[in-house]
C-alpha cells in the first residue's frame, strides 16, 4: 500500500493525462462507430451535432430541449423526463467532479493541443488583470441563466422555436467537433429566420475566438463555460476533491503558475480546505508542482489518493514538468 501510494504521488502527472485525455477524445468523438453510447447525459462537451461518431451526448442539450416544453407539459408527469435526466447528469458529474473539464471534456483537450501548437511557435500568452479576472468569472453564470430561461421563455411561449437550444447553437463544439468525423455541415449560417441566423452566425464567430484564443489564452474558452457553471453550483456531493492545508504552504507561488485557469486563491487563501472555485478544472497540476508535503491534496470519497510531495516534486521536476508553468 505504501509502495503503491508513493508511485501516485511520483507520477509523472503531465504525460498521464496527456494519455487520458487523448483516450477520452478518441473514445466520445469516434466511439459512436463502435456502437458505444454512454447516453445523453453527459457532464463534458461530448457535441450531438456530432452525429455519427458521438458516443454520448453533453446534457446541455437535451436540457434545453426539455425546457422549451409548454409549460402544461413541463410541470405535469413530462416533467419527470426532466428530473430522471438531471439525476443521470448528476450521478455522472459525482464521480470526478471538474475532473470531467481537466481530463475528459473533448473541447478542453482542443485548447491544450492549441496550447501545446502555440508553444512550439513560439507565441506568447497573456496574463488577465485581478479586475478583468474577476468580471470573466461570472460570463459563464450569466451564460447558463440564459440557457435556462430562453428555453423556458419559449415554452411559455415568449420566444419562437427559432430561438432553440440556444447555447449550442453558438457553441463552438457545435462548429468544430464533427470535423473531426469528416463532417463540416455545421460550417454554415441558417437564414431560415432572425433567431437562426444570430444564432448559428454567433456559433461560427465564437467558433473562430475560441480557435484564435487558445493560441493567447490557455483554456480561453473555459472562462466563459456555461457547463462549468453548472459543475461548480452542484459539486458539493462530488467524491474528487481538492484540498488545502494552509498551515503548510509558503505561498511559493507555484501552483498559481502552472494553474491554466490563472486562480489566485489556489496560492492566497491559506484559510479554506476545500480550495476549488468555479474557474478550476481540477486539472491537478496545482498539485504536482506544490513542493510543501501535504499542502495540497486529492481525494476519492475521503480517501487521499494524490498529495504533494517533495520527493514528487522533484521527480517531476527532472522530467520537466515546471514546462506547464513556463512563459514562453
Amino acid at each position: 500500500m505504501i509502495r503503491s501510494a508513493r508511485w501516485v504521488d511520483r507520477i509523472d502527472l503531465q504525460r498521464f493525462r496527456f494519455w487520458v485525455q487523448l483516450t477520452a477524445f478518441v473514445l466520445l468523438v469516434y466511439g459512436g462507430y463502435l456502437a458505444l453510447d454512454l447516453g445523453s447525459q453527459l457532464p463534458i462537451f461530448s457535441c450531438g451535432y456530432n452525429r455519427e461518431g458521438r458516443a454520448g451526448v453533453c446534457y446541455l442539450l437535451p436540457l434545453q430541449h426539455q425546457l422549451a416544453r409548454p409549460w402544461t407539459q413541463l410541470f405535469s408527469f413530462a416533467g419527470i423526463g426532466l428530473l430522471t435526466g438531471f439525476a443521470t447528469f448528476l450521478l455522472w458529474f459525482i464521480v470526478l467532479n471538474k475532473g470531467w473539464c481537466g481530463f475528459i471534456c473533448p473541447l478542453g483537450t482542443l485548447q491544450d493541443w492549441l496550447t501545446a501548437i502555440r508553444k512550439r511557435l513560439g507565441i506568447r500568452y497573456s496574463l488577465y488583470g485581478e479586475r478583468t479576472f474577476n468580471r470573466l468569472s461570472w460570463v459563464k453564470f450569466v451564460l447558463l441563466a440564459l440557457l435556462l430561461l430562453i428555453p423556458l421563455g419559449i415554452g411559455g411561449g415568449f420566444w419562437s422555436h427559432d430561438w432553440g437550444a440556444p447555447f449550442c447553437q453558438i457553441c463552438p463544439g457545435r462548429v468544430i467537433l464533427p470535423l473531426f468525423t469528416g463532417d463540416p455541415e455545421q460550417l454554415t449560417v441558417d437564414f431560415s429566420s432572425v433567431g437562426t441566423t444570430l444564432l448559428t452566425g454567433g456559433g461560427m464567430f465564437i467558433a473562430g475566438l475560441f480557435i484564435a484564443g487558445s493560441f493567447f489564452k490557455k483554456r480561453f474558452f473555459c472562462f466563459f463555460c456555461p457547463m462549468s457553471a453548472l459543475h461548480y453550483l452542484i459539486a458539493k456531493p462530488a467524491l474528487l476533491k481538492l484540498k488545502k492545508e494552509g498551515a503548510k504552504c509558503t505561498k511559493c507561488g507555484n501552483c498559481f503558475n502552472v494553474c491554466d485557469m490563472e486562480i489566485r486563491a489556489i496560492a492566497d487563501d491559506i484559510e479554506r480546505t476545500e480550495i476549488m472555485t468555479d474557474d478550476c478544472t481540477l486539472c491537478l497540476k496545482c498539485v504536482a508542482a506544490c513542493p510543501e508535503p501535504g499542502a495540497l491534496k486529492v481525494e476519492f470519497a475521503r480517501i487521499n489518493i494524490f498529495e504533494a510531495t517533495e520527493d514528487g516534486f522533484l521527480k517531476r521536476m527532472n522530467q520537466g514538468a515546471p514546462r506547464d508553468g513556463s512563459k514562453p
